[in-house]
């Protein structure tokens, strides 16, 4: 068998810059929270908290009092840090650049137009999103196709995606909403599209597609709890139906790859490549 290990895959720019900050605080003191998984991997978010970083929930930090607290890459809502300038804790703010610009925009829009309808693409729950849901007013958060009828299409939208969504799904909503201000009798011009998804995940997302066409079966490493990952694996599906999705080497070992050929293991942005390289790693002594 021959395994091709994608040296593409690993941490975005964002995760990698978050966990480096999280490693470089933690040696400086021993006792450093994590609000919430720094990373959607529970093996990397093992390593970390074996060096000593406790990950909290925003329950518990509610509670937190002088201390310092590591806000990841996902951001937070203004909030966070409101409770944290009253409670004495030291913030070490650990948000993507990209994260950052996006808050900003959407900050921005409200203010250009306050009437107008800001439209947020992404998950409910996700950590990115609630921190983007928090920098302005009664923002409205789509999930699918199926919600925009809480848009109101004769008013103002600007329409922005969490960071680490789909393009294509992203350009389809787009689409359906400029649809539905057509027949509604809108102004096209009130319709303000922002390309907010980051670029890193763009273009891993064409080398992932590339990839999962030159071998024959696809090992696909990534956290269960991980919209990137989601996002990645459809993709490696779409184009290689002998892909199969891992969060580590154990689940490797239930799979029944005796008679592939090559097999490419690779990852989404927020698995580690130590992660990957072990998959391949297990692979070629199991197989050679």
């Amino acid at each position: 068998m021959e395994v091709i290990v994608d040296k593409d895959s690993g941490f975005c720019f964002g995760v990698k810059r978050a966990i480096e900050m999280a490693e470089q605080e933690v040696s400086k003191e021993d006792k450093l929270f994590c609000l919430g998984d720094i990373v959607h991997n529970t093996e990397e978010v093992k390593r970390l908290s074996e060096k000593g970083i406790e990950f909290i929930t925003h329950k518990i930090f509610l509670t937190l009092k002088n201390c310092r607290v590591l806000i990841r890459a996902h951001g937070e809502p203004p909030e966070t840090y409101k409770y944290a300038l009253q409670n004495n804790i030291e913030l070490i703010d650990a948000t993507c650049p990209v994260v950052l610009r996006l808050q900003e925009k959407i900050r921005n829009a409200q203010k250009i137009n306050p009437d107008a309808q800001i439209v947020i693409f992404g998950r409910k729950d996700h950590p990115e999103i609630i921190g983007l849901y928090g920098q302005v007013k009664n923002a409205i958060i789509i999930q699918s196709l199926h919600d925009i009828d809480t848009i109101d299409f004769l008013k103002p939208i600007f329409l922005f995606a969490q960071t680490t969504k789909d393009t294509d799904k992203y350009n389809e909503l787009k689409d359906k909403i400029a649809q539905h201000i057509v027949m509604a009798g809108g102004s096209a011009g009130n319709f303000i599209v922002y390309d907010s998804i980051c670029g890193q995940v763009t273009n891993r997302a064409s080398k992932v597609s590339e990839f999962s066409k030159k071998v024959d079966t696809l090992i696909f490493v990534g956290g269960k709890t991980s919209a990137n990952s989601r996002v990645l694996f459809d993709i490696c599906k779409h184009n290689n139906k002998n892909s199969y999705f891992v969060t580590s080497v154990d689940d490797v070992e239930k799979l029944d790859l005796k008679l592939v050929n090559k097999v490419g293991v690779c990852g989404a942005t927020s698995t580690p490549l130590w992660l990957i390289v072990r998959v391949g790693d297990y692979l070629k002594k199991k197989f050679s």
